[in-house]
């Protein structure tokens, strides 16, 4: 069975080795999520972990950044890093992170999540790619079907390709990302 709750102080050393074994021994991942703790961005009830057979085997972050259109930023969300164990992969520990994130961000009122991530993958939750909305990553050169948006507030998109003053919206990750 897996248990899905809030990340607490006394997770934080098994988070980091969750980030480690899932990014073959990478620390980029774990970093990522201690600096996002420390940082303005962190939501705490949006730090989730999984538990499964008396473990800790995943875990989830959804934090803040800006969505900018010239010279006006929004708030919004971006989901990184998500980690599961190597031997629980393929368990469904993933995913059930992620639709509870999804759920915790709704409840609080959240319209958007951003992601880079698995084309094949995320769609299943609802994500789809930012650049079909007219939003765009400068920060990272990667794909466009990999920068992904889930809209949570109906019509949220519609709405902000209605009132955009730039021909594009820009997704910005907060410095805490590339620190």
């Amino acid at each position: 069975m897996i248990q899905i709750r809030t990340e607490t102080n006394e997770d934080i050393e098994a988070v980091r080795q969750v980030h480690l074994a899932a990014f073959g021994g990478r620390e980029d991942e774990s970093r990522l999520a201690d600096r996002i703790r420390e940082s303005a961005g962190f939501v705490p009830e949006l730090s989730l972990v999984a538990e499964s057979d008396g473990r800790l085997a995943g875990h989830m972050l959804i934090s803040k950044a800006e969505l900018v259109d010239g010279q006006d930023a929004t708030g919004t969300f971006v989901l990184a890093p998500i980690g599961v164990l190597p031997d629980a992969q393929g368990r469904g520990i993933g995913g059930e992170l992620i639709r509870e994130g999804i759920r915790r961000a709704q409840r609080l009122g959240h319209k958007l999540i951003f992601l880079i991530g698995h084309p094949s993958y995320y769609p299943r939750f609802g994500f789809k790619p930012a650049v079909d909305s007219g939003l765009v990553l400068m920060q990272f050169d990667v794909p466009d079907d990999v920068f992904m948006v889930l809209e949570l507030a109906e019509g949220e998109l519609a709405r902000l390709a209605a009132t955009r003053k730039e021909k594009y919206g820009e997704l910005k990750y907060p410095q805490t990302f590339f620190a």
